[in-house]
């Protein structure tokens, strides 16, 4: 699908296959704004949470999609549904919580009441009092709060603000649902939730998640105890429009000496330096029968299922202008581990987020490429480790690949394709 209308921009790519981004496509509010309508409120699929965050009839969530508020909740039915967590009114936040059980929301500001589908339902003095003032032939069902079409796969909600999206299972493909059900394919508990405030853009953000190899350089705790290494057997893997991405790896499938020589000279990994007193942190305990112990699905726009060893969990990206976006990490086990798995996967998250051993410098690279690009706008970032031209599958991770494949249909959604554009 290619859209037609006039982005008000054009891009002078480089080259056709995205191995050159320029610079000022994370720095201009014109492209931002532009985001907002043919990305995040365009016909994609955007992740809103998990059904085992609102088990229960009546129960709530909130979260963003893109830097839009949303509300996700269970109503007395059990059906799912989203809306727009601002008063039709005038605009104050509804639900000021991050989550909840309700049967209606009330908005502090004027009092008007909206039911769990979303629908508005209740104003005080609609007719007025005494024979004054009053909106009487108000319709409040032509003026809720705007609401997403919702769907579920395996207990993973998404919702579009599109009606021309395509159905939940095609968007993502045998290769998005057959990965969602890997990780998502029995019942789940919810252990908690990490947030991280990042100053750059969130499309930063979104190639790092694609970028397969720097994982062991700049994490050198994955290279330094073999949970992630450039020499370990993996790969990367998309759908066929590029659009989702997973890199792979398999514990153990590499030697010390393998290592030790790859990552000599100017990586600046020592594989030697440091030992563990308890080795349990890394312990990996098979549970899949593909056998990896590193999976990393990222579904664009934004979200990340991940696995590191025993560690799962989902990943959102909530944009916060062009110049920053939150990480929101949700945390789960499975309901059938036993209380030594359990103890286990929440002593391995020490792995991840903000204060992780193998995730906070993330945070500080990609705030320094954001801060430096800043003022380099009329030049281009290089995307060309594992080559250039088409974009494929490789049995590798040397490589950038899934990134060109983010800016191929973010290109195609945002109307600035190049002529003959690779996808």
């Amino acid at each position: 699908m290619t859209l037609v209308n006039d982005p008000g921009f054009t891009v002078d790519w480089p080259r056709d296959d995205y191995s050159r981004i320029p610079y000022w496509l994370f720095h201009d509010p014109k492209v931002y704004e532009l985001e907002r309508a043919r990305i995040f409120r365009g016909p994609v699929w955007n992740y809103l949470g998990l059904e085992a965050e609102i088990p229960k009839p009546d129960d709530f969530r909130t979260t963003f999609v893109g830097d839009i508020p949303v509300v996700v909740a269970r109503a007395g039915d059990g059906t799912v549904h989203a809306f727009v967590n601002r008063c039709a009114h005038r605009g104050a936040q509804i639900v000021r919580t991050t989550h909840g059980s309700a049967k209606d929301f009330v908005c502090i500001y004027h009092r008007w009441c909206y039911s769990l589908e979303g629908d508005l339902i209740g104003i005080p003095f609609k007719r007025g009092l005494k024979g004054q003032g009053g909106m009487a032939d108000f319709d409040m069902a032509a003026n809720g709060p705007e609401k997403l079409r919702v769907a579920s796969l395996s207990g993973m909600i998404f919702g579009t603000f599109s009606a021309h999206t395509e159905p939940l299972e095609g968007y993502l493909g045998a290769f998005g649902c057959g990965l969602i059900e890997r990780m998502l394919g029995k019942p789940i508990r919810i252990y908690g939730y990490q947030r991280q405030v990042i100053h750059a853009n969130w499309k930063f953000y979104a190639e790092n998640l694609r970028d397969t190899y720097h994982a062991s350089l700049l994490h050198t705790f994955l290279s330094s105890y073999g949970i992630d290494r450039a020499t370990q057997k993996g790969g990367v893997k998309m759908d066929g429009r590029h659009r989702h991405s997973m890199n792979y790896a398999f514990a153990a499938t590499d030697g010390q000496d393998e290592a030790r020589a790859a990552y000599a000279g100017n990586s600046g990994v020592s594989l030697d330096r440091l030992k563990l007193r308890d080795g349990s942190l890394m312990r990996y305990v098979p549970e899949f029968e593909d056998g990896m112990n590193l999976a990393t699905p990222t579904f664009f726009p934004n979200v990340l299922l991940i696995q590191v060893n025993n560690v799962l969990s989902t990943r959102q990206i909530r944009p916060k202008g062009k110049d920053a976006f939150e990480v929101f990490q949700t945390l789960f086990g499975y309901a059938d581990d036993d209380e030594a798995m359990t103890r286990h996967r929440l002593k391995q998250s020490n792995l991840v987020g903000p204060a992780g051993y193998v995730s906070m410098e993330d945070g500080e690279a990609i705030e320094l490429a954001h801060r430096a690009s800043a003022s380099s706008q009329g030049f281009t970032s290089v995307i060309e480790m594992g080559g250039r031209g088409p974009i494929r599958d490789l049995e590798h991770r040397v490589t950038d690949v899934p990134v060109r494949g983010f800016w191929s249909y973010w290109s195609e959604l945002m109307g600035v394709e190049p002529v003959g554009g690779v996808r």
